[in-house]
């Protein structure tokens, strides 16, 4: 009894059923038709109804939109976590090396301080520096020399060492009231005691009026190899230890050239330095 009433009935809504799609679909094309007309009878109108739907919509897409957003958000949250880490631990890492830096500096300056007591030896004063603007220079065959715009007035004194910020370049060979002559460490006339700082061997750095200056009467059994720094050695008093001066360019044959720090052709303003020694240079009055 159940099962033929469920089959009538179903008989029934199949064709209702059926119907009602038909009418669906029509009334769809018949909606849409009417959305045409009415968009070309009254645009107005039409904006004004799609305004008010995009109003009406745009809550619900800005809520679906927001997961996305708030995982995006959080993936960069978390690469940017992953990045200070790694970030830190370098850091870590950098501070570790800079106490164990600090460490063997200050057990150095102990050491120093304590042989210093020991050998009695007597600390450096320090120097006492005049700038000076260069205004003239001869870069000829047969001198290579600067003159300055400063001379005895502001304290210029001969056999003063003159420097720059990349190193040592001379030393003052003449002076005026007002002015100075340089001679540079390319120059012919030039000799300063070095040292090669690596091995402490002792050499003196001769000039040829050449771009390079050559090591001669290096310290027998002394190493020398392309790129050992050469600073002055202070020996006979003229200037004090330590100045840099280049590197070793060329071992050959024909001796050991220098690349000097300093570059010669860019030369603007110079200090000279008073350290206090008199030297091998007769002052002049």
């Amino acid at each position: 009894m159940d099962d033929q009433r469920s089959s009538s009935i179903l008989r029934i809504a199949a064709p209702l059923k059926s119907l009602l799609q038909r009418f669906t679909y029509l009334g769809l094309i018949g909606l849409a038709f009417s959305m045409m007309l009415l968009g070309k009878i009254d645009a107005v109108l039409v904006d004004r109804v799609r305004a008010e739907v995009t109003n009406a919509v745009a809550p619900i897409l800005g809520a679906l939109s927001r997961p996305a957003q708030t995982v995006s958000e959080g993936i960069d949250n978390f690469r940017s976590l992953t990045n200070i880490r790694a970030e830190n631990l370098a850091l870590r890492e950098e501070n570790l090396r800079l106490l164990q830096w600090q460490s063997a500096a200050r057990k150095l300056y102990a050491d120093n301080s304590a042989l210093r007591a020991l050998l009695s030896a007597k600390p450096e004063g320090g120097a006492r520096f005049v700038t000076a603007r260069v205004i003239a220079g001869s870069g000829g065959a047969f001198a290579n020399t600067l003159i300055l715009n400063a001379g005895a007035s502001d304290g210029i004194k001969k056999g003063q060492a003159v420097l720059t910020d990349q190193g040592f370049v001379g030393r003052i060979a003449q002076v005026s009231s007002r002015s100075s002559r340089v001679i540079l460490l390319t120059d012919f006339n030039s000799r300063v005691p070095v040292l090669v700082e690596s091995s402490r061997g002792r050499a003196l750095l001769v000039g040829g009026n050449t771009r390079r200056p050559r090591l001669i009467h290096v310290a027998p059994g002394a190493r020398v190899t392309p790129s050992d720094r050469i600073v002055t050695s202070g020996h006979g008093g003229a200037f004090p230890p330590g100045l840099p001066i280049g590197v070793v360019a060329a071992v050959s044959d024909g001796g050991v050239t220098v690349q000097l720090f300093a570059d010669y052709g860019r030369l603007e303003y110079v200090k000279v330095a008073d350290f206090g020694l008199k030297g091998l240079v007769a002052k002049e009055p």
